[in-house]
């Protein structure tokens, strides 16, 4: 039973979160880039997608990182520490395994808590393979973004004033209503906005808006975002304001180019670290659209397999269409090319690089290239995450078998050119030695190249010997 503390709690939550999401919503969230799909009205609530079967969005049988740890909170395993400076962030990022260096700071007002975000105190996001954490300066809330492996992402706000017993709240209604659009692919799902930012943080209503992954135009990333790297800003709209709203395109690209340091710009000394590092920035853009992909493939596959009156020629369209689009985003097939070199400027390329796994020759799909591209190796380490584990068959058959058919070399198709061949052979050699759960024919045919080069070794040492 629920303490009478945890149910005002909860009740102020409600309440601060509805007025903040009715005063935010036409500003920054909503506009002709929204239009949820399959959803139910809530009595008194709003509007909730995905709330009936198959998908059961509402259910509170998760299994993602945070629902993990707020069960560890309720029964004593772990406890949350409270900084003055911080609050409960610095306990929180430890217990998630979230590196400081992953930070990223955002100044447009593109948040409920926006009153607190401006370009004197932007907003700090921090994350991981699975979870998302964002703190605003004076703000009243922690927000998480915390992915299940079956219902994608969930929602949660924790007080950050202290607490005897902090607990995270699922935000089960307020954040859907702007994190589910068509730049979320219709689903629950996370998005980076680079939008015209105003000298106050606002972003430019009359202006156009843009979704940043792996495939943007560089020209157009990063608006309302701090970037330091120490080379490659290439021109984005990073680290500027406008001066004057009624000509955006003349914002001043080049005043924000390769900026090392923050100073003078904000109080840096607030934050965990004063960098917003460009490599972080570049992985998370790979990394939301990623994770929409999934959870786009897995929500499909299950109403597809779930409605009785699908034909099965059709069941098979409505499977394999988002499938194969999430397997080109795996493979990086539409990423844009670097124009020049970048490097960051903390440590978090190194970090995410130790995370490995690697294979018997120390490679790994985390190790960098940013040279031309952004990985070494170009096949996306989410691969390895609990939520493409669970996308189901059929469509998780037809992944593997599309992914086997392209690294194979048995597809030569025009979309995949940018993977040479070796390209191809060093990726699914990783990815048979790191990846569990394979195909047995993805094993036997590396037993079967790596035959072939012994025998032709062999028999060039033997043509050789006099």
């Amino acid at each position: 039973m629920k303490t009478a503390t945890a149910m005002r709690r909860r009740l102020r939550l409600r309440v601060v979160l509805l007025l903040s999401i009715a005063t935010c919503v036409g500003l920054v969230c909503f506009g002709e880039d929204s239009a949820p799909a399959s959803r139910i009205v809530e009595k008194n609530q709003g509007f909730l997608p995905f709330a009936d079967a198959p998908i059961h969005y509402r259910s509170s049988k998760l299994d993602d990182p945070v629902a993990r740890l707020e069960k560890q909170l309720e029964r004593g395993q772990i406890k949350l520490h409270y900084d003055a400076q911080h609050g409960y962030l610095k306990s929180v990022l430890d217990a998630l395994h979230i590196a400081v260096s992953s930070q990223t700071l955002v100044f447009s007002k593109t948040s409920f808590q926006y009153p607190q975000i401006s370009p004197e105190a932007p907003r700090a996001l921090y994350y991981n393979d699975d979870v998302y954490v964002g703190q605003v300066h004076n703000g009243k809330f922690l927000e998480f973004v915390s992915f299940d492996p079956m219902q994608g992402a969930i929602f949660y706000v924790m007080d950050e004033h202290r607490d005897k017993h902090p607990r995270f709240e699922r935000s089960e209604v307020d954040c859907i209503q702007c994190h589910v659009a068509p730049s979320t692919k219709g689903i629950p799902g996370v998005m980076l906005r680079s939008v015209f930012t105003k000298p106050d943080g606002t972003a430019n209503g009359a202006a156009r808006s843009y979704v940043t992954g792996q495939e943007s135009p560089i020209a157009q990333r990063w608006g309302g975002w701090y970037v330091t790297a120490k080379n490659g800003a290439q021109g984005g709209m990073a680290n500027v304001l406008l001066s004057d709203p009624q000509y955006p395109e003349q914002l001043d690209r080049a005043a924000g180019t390769n900026l090392s340091s923050l100073a003078g710009r904000f109080d840096t000394l607030a934050y965990l670290t004063p960098s917003s590092d460009i490599v972080a920035l570049m992985v998370l853009a790979h990394q939301t659209q990623m994770h929409n992909w999934i959870t786009l493939t897995n929500y499909q596959t299950r109403i597809a397999l779930a409605d009785p009156k699908e034909t099965p020629e059709n069941l098979r369209k409505l499977v394999e269409a988002p499938a194969e689009q999430l397997v080109r985003y795996i493979l990086f097939t539409n990423e844009v090319p670097l124009q020049t070199p970048i490097g960051g400027t903390s440590d978090f390329a190194r970090q995410f690089s130790a995370r490995g796994p690697r294979d018997s020759q120390g490679r790994s799909l985390r190790d960098f290239d940013l040279q031309k591209r952004i990985f070494k190796y170009p096949c996306s380490y989410l691969i390895y995450s609990e939520a493409f584990d669970a996308i189901p068959s059929p469509a998780k058959d037809y992944v593997y078998r599309r992914l086997f058919e392209i690294l194979s070399g048995r597809e030569q198709g025009p979309e995949f050119a940018s993977l040479s061949s070796q390209d191809r052979r060093a990726i699914l050699e990783i990815l048979v030695a790191t990846k569990p759960g394979l195909p047995e024919e993805w094993k036997q045919f590396v037993r079967d190249a790596n035959q072939g080069l012994t025998s032709r070794a062999r028999a060039s040492a033997a043509h050789l010997q006099p």
